[in-house]
């Protein structure tokens, strides 16, 4: 079994990632294959941008069973609004089955990058013998062979039980920019050695997603390609998950819920241009769907990601994105903290200012990882949300990006 936390962490799967020539930067990996020794139980979760590339509309033709065995995936072009995107992205599978000998019908595929490009296939084509020549349980080409703006991979792994068996999951993801989803993130791939119920595995990612990838922000764009799916072959041989709400089911949901949120905190951190961690932990809302507005909220706006990249405690930048969240609650209750290794600070208390040591909190916020912790006061729910701070540097990186 591999040591290694990544798409590889569990039994029977395998992964590479090559330079195939698809991205003008030829430097860069562009192509990753992860396949499974098994057909697995497949789920996965997609953009709500009404604009959806081409591979989320194969990938969903190719899930409709429930099942699938590899996934195929490119960075550089998003092979979104071209007049053969369907047609490419479903020759892509065709040649995982052409080389791997896996049914195309049993892939899942992904593209990443500039929307509108055509994307072509040759290179594709011509890679792709070495694409799976070079399968092996290691995951560091594929996790680099998926990044665009990113400036590092992406891969986590969670270990728990199940039935007394020993299972993983490992996940590798992909986003630093274009990051405010209604489902997941830009791509993020998870792979799993449990035994589950297809069914099952789609409604416990989608909660995962809504609790995790779905208080994600980096700069308030929906991609057209968003996609997180998982592959969960069943090698570590548990009795399959067939209840959400049994024992196992319970434990293989905090398990994704984990992942998740490991890979959420390395995409916000790695926001393009980025200089902070922010991470928005709301307590006592009136009911996890409010708590959930206020994080994200808080997260998402423009004025408040300004305030912490200049190290400024603005807490009113957070009450008022707090109000306009749509979230039910009392402004007269709250109490905001801004806390990091260097210490803590409360900057609002009942809905006011307090008297605070500006020098203090600036040193409390010049910190990597910035903790954001608001408290309502109006019941038990809570939730917590992911983004990083805004930078001149984020202009630039989108300023050319397509050039």
């Amino acid at each position: 079994m591999a040591a290694t936390k990544g798409v590889c962490f569990p039994q029977g799967f395998l992964s590479s990632g090559i330079r195939s020539g698809i991205r003008k930067n030829r430097l860069k990996l562009d192509l990753a294959l992860v396949t499974s020794q098994t057909r697995a139980a497949a789920a996965a979760v997609y953009t709500t941008n009404k604009v959806k590339g081409a591979p989320i509309l194969v990938t969903q033709e190719h899930l409709a069973d429930g099942y699938a065995q590899a996934i195929i995936v490119n960075s550089g072009i998003a092979n979104t609004c071209t007049a053969d995107g369907h047609a490419i992205a479903g020759a892509m599978c065709a040649l995982v089955e052409q080389h791997a000998g896996i049914p195309q019908g049993d892939v899942i595929v992904a593209s990443t990058g500039v929307i509108g490009e055509p994307l072509p296939i040759m290179p594709i084509a011509t890679g792709m013998p070495d694409l799976v020549v070079g399968l092996k349980a290691d995951s560091l080409n594929a996790a680099h062979a998926i990044m665009t703006t990113d400036t590092y991979k992406k891969e986590a792994g969670v270990t728990f039980t199940l039935g007394g068996k020993e299972c993983r999951i490992g996940g590798m993801a992909k986003g630093s920019g274009m990051i405010h989803p209604n489902m997941a993130t830009m791509l993020a791939f998870l792979t799993c050695d449990a035994a589950a119920e297809p069914s099952v595995l789609q409604a416990m990612l989608k909660e995962a997603a809504d609790d995790t990838f779905n208080l994600l922000s980096v700069d308030g764009d929906t991609s057209t390609n968003d996609m997180l799916c998982i592959l969960s072959n069943g090698m570590a041989g548990n009795p399959p998950v067939t209840d959400a709400e049994s024992p196992d089911g319970k434990v293989l949901q905090g398990a994704l819920k984990e992942i998740c949120r490991q890979l959420c905190k390395l995409l916000a951190a790695d926001g393009e241009g980025a200089s902070h961690l922010l991470e928005c932990n709301v307590h006592g809302a009136a009911t996890v769907a409010d708590a959930r507005k206020l994080a994200r909220s808080v997260v998402s706006s423009n004025l408040t990601k300004a305030a912490f990249y200049g190290a400024d405690a603005n807490w009113g930048r957070i009450l008022c994105a707090m109000g306009y969240s749509g979230a039910d609650f009392n402004p007269a209750k709250v109490e905001v903290v801004l806390r990091s290794e260097a210490g803590s600070v409360i900057v609002c208390e009942n809905g006011a200012g307090v008297g605070l040591d500006e020098d203090f909190a600036k040193r409390v916020l010049t910190e990597k990882a910035i903790h954001i912790d608001i408290t309502c006061g109006d019941g038990a729910a809570d939730a917590t949300a992911y983004g990083c701070d805004l930078t001149y540097e984020y202009v630039k990186i989108n300023g050319d990006y397509r050039t």
